[in-house]
């Protein structure tokens, strides 16, 4: 993604990654410390405006975190490339909607809803919001400071580092951030690895510990830069962890003597992680696994000092590790790889009466539902990438005509034996078409629908389609340990699931569902892959109404994951994509005759 506004832009001479930390950050949280997360914003050249680049994830209980999520920004060495970050504390239990630019650089607004049953405040911002939860902004409850400064400061502080005090909170002092910068290589392969790990030091004073593993890079300067983390494994001393894949350049940039630094820690609830021990290694020891398991001792400086008979704290084994070549999304599908776009929609009483306004189903003459926007807003893009055009859909929780059988899974265009809508005009029509016929009832279940797209990605796994199941839903689900089930199968199969939420609810059960900090299981059984992808759709909602902006927003971060999504499958499956079919010719005309 290119850094401004023009509409012509020069070759950037390379791509910079800027890894973010944090110092002494503002606490907030009254039983716990902040729950942090930096927001970029890059400046456009054209109008001066601020707009959001990205986000780190968010680190819970922690003044002072270490992001693992990186920006990667397109670098031009003749231009003032202005960046912003803003510092936030994230409550888990509010829902962050997207925070307002700023053009004139002052305080952001980070959007917090408290979901009061009245608000005046929203009055001026039409039926639209009330349809999604009428709700009171709290614009400054989660603001911890921001820092001002040029992509060229970073790249040229000494080590491309450099550290910036945070301002933006009157009185306070807000702590500082730190922004290092490195220049990625051209390297596209991705190593996999598995560790597992053998008598541990034990932490907790009840149980055993909660290891996790933390990798780093090391710089030129001699400092370190952490690049990726593992789950934690529970109340073990001899943990095995899940394999994963990282990109070579994360590693070590392609450097493969670079040392490498892994951490090994013992989880704590309060963010207080106590450390374990530590070793190192480098990308060429780490590929001699390929033919060989490798053994590390885990070493603690401090009781290594203090003990004479100290051996080490445990130790680490790798397990497996190999290296693929790195595909792209854009690859696989200009080799012929295919979306195919399914829909489901929640029919349950809990939406209110589609004839009332206030429901969420509530067919407007002047604008969109929620449901509508959300379904139009990914559709649009997805349909895209699918050439026959025809998407099945389906909605749950309805009582359907005449005899008022309860279904949770039934064809929107009201055709069981063929459930495809052409295009997503054809999905709107049908329905609106179904909110005219059906009773909206419940409960809310997700497996039916889960599984019946799962049996059809799970008919063709040669690469040539992937499954994405897009499931619109206003609350709380009713099958929970069902649909887990179901996704844990699912993972293994070419597909994707979206949840958007609509509505005034919370959605912590959809927030499980979506594995990106701790991976969905069922009875044991871990998902393969991360599938599923969770946003509320209120969080993108644009204050003034206006509803391509929103769907923009929106359709912006729910297809974000997919590309990924989609390359994790092909590489667990190993499979690679065909090449590109050849490009038909233009005919060449006949000379004309004399």
């Amino acid at each position: 993604m290119s850094l401004g506004g023009a509409s012509e832009r020069s070759v950037p001479a390379t791509k910079i990654e800027i890894t973010v930390s944090c110092r002494n950050l503002l606490d907030l949280d009254t039983f716990s410390k902040s729950d942090p997360m930096v927001v970029l914003y890059t400046q456009s050249r054209a109008s001066q405006e601020w707009r959001e680049f990205g986000r780190t994830e968010v680190i819970d209980n922690t003044l002072n975190p270490d992001f693992v999520r990186k920006f990667v920004l397109d670098y031009f060495f003749e231009e003032k490339q202005n960046l912003r970050f803003d510092v936030y504390n994230v409550d888990s239990k509010t829902n962050i909607s997207k925070p307002t630019p700023s053009s004139s650089g002052a305080q952001p607004t980070l959007l917090v809803p408290l979901l009061l049953p009245e608000c005046p405040a929203c009055a001026p911002y039409s039926l639209f919001l009330f349809l999604l939860g009428c709700h009171c902004w709290d614009l400054q409850k989660d603001f911890l400071g921001q820092a001002f400064l040029a992509l060229g400061e970073v790249i040229g502080g000494q080590g491309s580092r450099v550290e910036r005090t945070l301002t933006g909170v009157p009185g306070k002092k807000c702590g500082t951030i730190l922004l290092t910068a490195e220049e990625l290589s051209n390297c596209r392969d991705i190593a996999t690895m598995q560790l597992c790990a053998n008598k541990l030091d034990k932490k907790d004073f009840f149980g055993k510990s909660d290891p996790f593993l933390v990798f780093y890079r090391s710089n030129e300067d001699g400092t370190f830069t952490i690049c990726h983390k593992t789950e934690v494994v529970k109340n073990t001393l001899n943990p095995v962890w899940q394999p994963f894949s990282i990109p070579v350049r994360a590693l070590c940039n392609g450097d493969y003597d670079r040392t490498v630094k892994i951490d090994v820690y013992d989880w704590d609830r309060d963010g207080s992680h106590d450390f374990i021990g530590e070793f190192t290694t480098s990308y060429r020891e780490l590929s001699k696994a390929q033919n060989q398991f490798t053994v590390y001792e885990v070493l603690n400086p401090r009781k290594k000092c203090k003990k004479k008979k100290y051996v080490n704290s445990g130790t680490v084994t790798l397990l497996s590790f190999s290296v693929d070549s790195e595909f792209t999304f854009v690859d696989y599908i200009k080799g012929g790889t295919q979306l195919n776009f399914t829909v489901a929609i929640d029919f349950t009483a809990s939406n209110g009466n589609p004839l009332q306004p206030t429901s969420l189903h509530y067919m407007s003459p002047y604008q969109l539902s929620a449901y509508a926007m959300a379904l139009k807003a990914v559709g649009e893009i997805i349909q895209d990438y699918d050439s026959d055009k025809l998407f099945p859909a389906y909605g749950f929780g309805a009582k359907l005509p005449p005899e008022g059988r309860i279904s949770h899974q039934f064809p929107l265009n009201n055709n069981d034996e063929d459930p495809n809508c052409a295009g997503i005009e054809g999905v709107l029509e049908s329905y609106f078409q179904s909110l005219r016929t059906v009773q909206l009832y419940g409960p809310t279940y997700f497996a039916p629908v889960i599984n019946q797209v799962a049996r059809a990605a799970a008919k063709i796994s040669d690469g040539s389609q992937y499954y994405v199941l897009l499931i619109i839903t206003d609350g709380v689900i009713s099958d929970m340990t069902q649909t887990k089930e179901a996704i844990v199968s699912a993972s293994s199969l070419p597909m994707s699931i979206i949840i958007v939420g609509v509505g005034p609810a919370m959605f912590e059960a959809m927030e499980e569902l979506d594995g990106d900090d701790v991976r969905v299981s069922s009875r044991g059984r871990y998902a393969e892959r991360d599938i599923v992808q969770f946003v509320p759709f209120r969080d993108y909602v644009d204050r003034s109404g206006n509803q391509v902006l929103s769907m923009a927003r929106l359709a912006k971060d729910v297809l974000a994951e997919i590309p990924e999504q989609l390359l994790s499958y092909m590489r667990t499956r190993d499979i690679q994509p065909r090449p590109p079919p050849p490009a038909n010719p233009s005919p060449i005309p006949a000379p004309e005759q004399p």
